[in-house]
């Protein structure tokens, strides 16, 4: 925190009037569903981008990233241009751009970035750069709008802006996540409920594993998912995939004549369903009921949406082998992160027996380190 106020001093020639910080997220359960207005369930990491943030009034945004190259970004109003580019300075302009095309008088901000957030890994590096940045300017222009408000934005500066096609959930965990919880989101009504989920204290862990790797297979592969999904929906005859119970799912799909929707469809209804057992779970007391069912549905990633990839198959496999009580992949695949859930008292072995396997199939070496279910996006100093 002293380090971002510090360099913002020597960047900008003055102080700056806050700093923040917005985590990035894990999804425990619940992947490709958001933008079916289905469930997720999210938390946040304690890896976070922090930005000092101090007002202009010239409606120049200047903005600055310890993190990459070169030296400070400055965009005029008429620089902020959806959809042309920019690289990472394109997140927080983004957000600059929804939040005046909202009619929220930004008149411009001077800020100076550094995260934590691991980029390439699918825990929302992105979100995390437009959520800090929506909060710092949302308190410095006392605009009074909400984190779900917030979360709304900042995904409007990815979806227009940007132009990824993403649902609500990441911009909605870094916001509004709570520590030592797990966030139940609706993305049909938005509705939001913290369930409890402090692996540490039942003796448990949760480990992310991130696989150092990015196939290009996976460039395009989202929209395609979103693309089958939606044909499902026009097909069944509703608005959106959420609208198929678990119940109705075998009729369902007896009238799907695609194999690749039939697939889609199948994963988003069957993994709506497992986010409602793991809540069932976590509020009778008993999250390692939770280990089964993400393996279960780490298989339904892999054989029916087919977003998995031989390194995040490993993950799992060699996990599994090594006495983990479960583990599935987590975020748009292809490469990217996994989750596993182990007894803490074997944290090592299992973490030990995935690098192993790595090794022995001429891989890189995975990062792991433990999820613990963090804050979401706040204030953490002022001027």
């Amino acid at each position: 925190m002293a380090d971002v106020a510090g360099e913002f001093q020597e960047l900008y020639g003055r102080a700056p009037e806050g700093v923040w910080e917005a985590p990035g997220r894990v999804n425990l359960i619940g992947e490709y569903t958001d933008f079916n207005d289905g469930l997720v369930m999210p938390l946040a990491l304690p890896h976070t981008a922090v930005a000092a943030v101090a007002r202009r009034t010239d409606g120049v945004l200047a903005l600055h990233s310890a993190d990459m190259d070169g030296g400070i970004v400055r965009l005029g109003p008429d620089d902020l241009v959806p959809l042309s580019g920019g690289g990472w300075a394109a997140y927080p302009a983004g957000v600059v751009w929804a939040l005046r095309a909202a009619g929220h008088p930004v008149t411009g901000a001077d800020v100076h970035l550094s995260s934590s957030v691991p980029t390439g890994a699918g825990l929302s590096s992105s979100a995390a750069l437009e959520v800090v940045t929506a909060l710092a300017l949302n308190d410095l222009y006392e605009l009074g709008l909400s984190r779900p408000e917030l979360a709304r934005l900042a995904q409007r500066a990815e979806n227009d802006f940007v132009g990824v096609p993403c649902g609500i959930m990441d911009q909605t965990a870094s916001a509004c996540c709570a520590e030592g919880q797990v966030l139940h989101l609706d993305t049909r009504d938005l509705s939001l409920r913290q369930l409890p989920f402090d692996p540490g204290a039942h003796g448990l862990a949760l480990l992310v594993v991130d696989t150092r790797v990015k196939h290009a297979l996976g460039d395009g592969a989202y929209a395609e998912r979103r693309a089958a999904c939606e044909a499902g929906a026009r097909a069944l005859g509703v608005r959106t995939l959420r609208e198929i119970s678990f119940a109705r799912l075998p009729d369902a799909l007896a009238r799907l004549d695609s194999e690749t929707v039939r697939r889609a469809v199948r994963h988003v209804v069957t993994d709506n369903e497992r986010v409602e057992r793991v809540a069932g779970h976590l509020a009778a007391g008993d999250p390692r009921a939770v280990g089964p069912v993400l393996t279960e549905g780490h298989a339904s990633l892999r054989d029916d949406l087919r977003v998995s990839c031989a390194e995040l198959d490993l993950v799992v496999e060699a996990s599994v082998a090594a006495g983990a009580l479960g583990a599935r992949m987590t975020g748009g695949g292809f490469g990217g992160s996994a989750i596993v859930l182990v007894e803490a008292a074997r944290t090592r072995e299992v973490a030990d027996a995935v690098r192993a396997a790595f090794a022995g199939a001429g891989h890189a070496p995975p990062r792991v380190f433990p999820a613990v279910p963090s804050p979401g996006a706040r204030r953490i100093a002022t001027a």
